[in-house]
Formats: C-alpha cells, structure tokens, sequence
C-alpha cells in the first residue's frame, strides 16, 4: 500500500462574508482518496461555506485549499480543472435542475465541456442508470420528487465523471425510503473508488456509513476521528448542539439509569449494539 493521498485538503482557511461575518475560522481538513467523510453540525454552523470552497465557487479569506495536492488557481482555467474533479451537490435540487427535462439537466454539463453527441449521451446514460432514473429522460424536473430530484441532481455531477464528490445534506428533506437510496448509491459509488464528502447534521446516519467524521461548530473543526472516537466525546457533541445517534443513546440509558454493563464507548448502530446485547445474555448464562 503506497501513502495515502489527500485530495482535498483545506489548510488554515479562514473566510469573511463580504459584509464582514466570519463564517469559517482557521478550518483544517482532510480528505484521503477512496473514503467517505462526514462534516458533522448543526445548520448555520459553516457546513455549506466550507463546501463551496472545495469547488472554487468562494476563496479563502486566508489559507488554502488544495486538490489532489496542488493549490486551487483562481484562474478561469484553474476553476475549470477544479470543477472537473469535484463535483458538488447542493442541499436543495431546484438550485441545481434547471432544464426543461431530466436529459437536459444531465446533458449540460458534458456539454459545456465539449463533449462529442455520442459521448454525452453515452455520460447522460449511464449516471441515470447509475442513479436508478432511466426512463425520466422526457420528464420536467419539477415534476418530480423530492427523492427522485436529488438522483437527477447526482446523475447531473456524474455526467462530469469526477473523481471526489460533495454533496450538501444529501439526505434532507427526504422520507425515510428516499435517504436510504441516496446512500445506497452514495456507498456504490465509493465502493467504484469515488471519493465522497457528505455534510449532515443526521447523527444516527453519520456511523452508517463514514470512514472519519469532522465536527464543526461555529465556524470551527471542534472535533476530528473515526465514528467511533468522535462519539466518544460526548460532552463535544453536545456541546456542538448535536446528540449521540439513537442507539448509542439508548446505552446510555440502560447503562446509567439501569445499572446494565453496557459500557463506553457505546455501540452506535444496529448491528453493533446487538452483538453487545447478545454478549450481555451470554455473559449471563
């Protein structure tokens, strides 16, 4: 296994609305090729601001962000390049869908890089097919579900095949059975070799699926880890006005108001918190 490769990395970024607000003060992150990293918060607390800078839609105040080891240049060519390998998914699908049909929507962005007719529409195949949207080419966006917007949204950013998704609380907005396929495709995608950064404030999701977890609260990266180690931290997470996931909760509960031994760090999905529960009952016996 050769070194681990970050490809995204912000170092230092501090960053002033140009009202003056600071939103994001001396944020370090890193992201490393092939993983699935959350940015943990509560809304307001600079999720989406940070985002923006992995694509070079906003620039540091100070600091820098890095793709693939190279500084972002701020050139119309330097954007150019940075967008072709992060793609980002904003929050909300209508600031994203804007052509009169689903196959537009997708086509536009292999278009406007210059793409031969066969290759776009070859691109504009497989992302449905990839997203389970085949058979909506002929529909209008605005028909369509919530659910169904935010996979023409994805389809759209995998036309542009880039190698390091963002997506901005992909699952918000959505009914259960609509988040659970957004990260199906989320975890197909990065089983292919996608990178993927997801922001959320959705505790009970983040352990599902994410390799390393960053905290941020008011502007700040207050916490940093594997799920595990960040859970841990309880009076971090709380103090960020997030909760432990429910089942992590759920042991707490039972460790501390009913005396069982279910100690830390506490088990924070399903699977993990039956085997603990299954050992307790052997232990018994």
């Amino acid at each position: 296994m050769g070194e681990e490769m970050n490809v995204v990395e912000a170092i230092d970024v501090t960053y002033h609305y140009p009202d003056g607000t600071k939103a994001l003060e001396k944020v370090n992150f890193r992201v490393d090729e092939g993983k699935i990293v959350a940015l943990l918060g509560p809304n307001g607390a600079g999720k989406s601001t940070l985002f923006l800078h992995f694509n070079g839609i906003l620039r540091p105040s100070s600091g820098e962000i890095k793709i693939n080891g190279n500084s972002v240049e701020y050139s119309k060519k330097g954007l150019m390049k940075v967008r072709q390998t992060v793609g980002i998914v904003f929050q909300n699908p209508d600031d994203q869908l804007f052509a009169p049909t689903v196959v537009e929507d997708v086509a536009f962005g292999p278009m406007n890089i210059g793409l031969s007719k066969d290759e776009v529409e070859r691109r504009v195949r497989e992302s449905l097919e990839k997203v389970g949207m085949l058979g909506f080419e002929k529909k209008p966006p605005h028909h369509l579900s919530g659910g169904e917007k935010k996979r023409v949204a994805i389809a759209g950013i995998l036309a542009m095949k880039p190698k390091i998704m963002v997506l901005d609380e992909p699952t918000s907005g959505l009914d259960p059975k609509g988040a659970s396929q957004i990260l199906k495709i989320l975890y197909e995608l990065n089983e292919e070799g996608m990178t993927i950064i997801i922001s959320t404030h959705d505790v009970d999701m983040v352990p599902l699926y994410a390799n390393q977890i960053y905290i941020i609260s008011q502007g700040a990266i207050i916490k940093e880890g594997t799920p595990q180690k960040v859970f841990e931290d309880i009076e971090t997470i709380r103090g960020a006005n997030l909760r432990l996931p429910r089942i992590a909760h759920l042991m707490e509960i039972l460790q501390k108001e009913d005396k069982l031994p279910f100690e830390k760090p506490y088990p924070l999905t399903i699977g993990q918190a039956r085997k603990r529960v299954l050992k307790h009952f052997e232990d018994l016996q």
